[in-house]
């Protein structure tokens, strides 16, 4: 198996370093300064052990790749950015005949849970993928990864089904580069549990940090919403204490001298990306609120919130946690 990771990013580039690295076929997409520095100078990937160097193959556009039958597609771009790729890949020929949405299957190692949704709609195989990979990309050409002894937790099953021998053939190959793989029977109950715990996201990015007193109250309001609207749309979700036991004892942060684990959503602010995923982890739970008519005024506020750092080109820490709970109060919520 061969695996095309669409989006070599923060955690496109883990996996795909890490699978590189244990001897299976990888050739990463990126753009721009990224994809050149990845061509030059290969994939710099930090871990504790120190900084590998990755000659991985890398182009910047599906037409750059020649798709094979034996080809695992890995989509690793932000929610908001799903639709082009899908787009852009599901039409792709594979050799032999057929397209990529008909012949390939597709894993969504992204946050939230709307991806697997809008890959079906172009791929007849979609994989859900619950990411649990603390890890950065703020530099052309650079990854870290500061966990260990495995760099991350990859949970993994096929949406809707359940496992299945693709799912298991997939995560035996990211066993063997250093993650840690389990297969689910319904990995969307591992997702909406990781989405509670991305609550905090938004606040780290906007507010600069999710750890003094008023932003952890924020993030404490914000996932005590996701709960109550879960439950009122009868949605599964994991546990906190499940997702910290799935890690304990082999996912675990080791400080990499010089370097600090940030959010997905405080990395966008500080690259300055222009889009950040908010709509579709706080925006998700603000849907179905009113779906379900269960009040989410502390994740609207942050949707709000973090829409308008973009519009604003703030770096993070343009609002304090104080000022958005006094917009909460008010009912600013946009």
């Amino acid at each position: 198996m061969r695996y095309i990771i669409i989006g070599s990013g923060a955690v496109g580039g883990s996996i795909g370093g890490r699978l590189h690295e244990s001897g299976r076929a990888v050739v990463l997409v990126a753009r721009g300064a990224h994809f050149e520095a990845l061509r030059d100078n290969g994939l710099r990937l930090t871990v504790p052990t120190g900084t590998l160097t990755l000659d991985v193959p890398v182009v910047p556009r599906p037409e750059d790749v020649e798709l094979r039958e034996d080809d695992v597609l890995v989509l690793a771009v932000k929610t908001q950015d799903s639709v082009a790729a899908l787009d852009a890949w599901a039409a792709r020929p594979v050799a032999g005949g057929g397209t990529a949405g008909e012949r390939l299957p597709l894993v969504c190692a992204q946050n939230g849970v709307e991806n697997e949704r809008l890959a079906l709609r172009r791929f007849r195989e979609v994989y859900g993928m619950c990411v649990v990979l603390p890890c950065s990309h703020l530099n052309p050409g650079e990854v870290v990864a500061p966990c260990g002894p495995n760099t991350g937790a990859l949970v993994i099953g096929r949406y809707g089904t359940g496992p299945d021998d693709t799912a298991r053939r997939i995560a035996d190959d990211l066993e063997k580069a250093r993650f840690l793989a389990p297969v689910a029977a319904d990995v969307m109950r591992w997702k909406y549990g990781k989405l509670l715990g991305n609550h905090a996201n938004v606040v780290e990015a906007v507010c600069g940090s999710a750890s003094d007193g008023a932003a952890r109250d924020l993030v404490a309001r914000a996932q005590a919403e996701g709960a109550a609207t879960l439950d009122a749309a009868g949605i599964a979700y994991a546990s906190g204490p499940e997702i910290t036991e799935l890690r304990g004892g082999t996912v675990d942060p080791q400080p990499i001298p010089g370097q600090r684990a940030r959010s997905s959503s405080w990395q966008s602010l500080a690259r300055g990306a222009g889009s950040i995923e908010t709509d579709y982890l706080n925006g998700e739970i603000v849907l179905l609120g009113r779906q379900h008519g269960v009040p989410t005024p502390v994740n609207a506020a942050l949707q709000h919130a973090a829409r308008e750092s973009v519009r604003q080109s703030r770096e993070p820490g343009g609002l304090t946690a104080e000022e958005l709970s006094r917009r909460i109060t008010a009912g600013v919520t946009g």
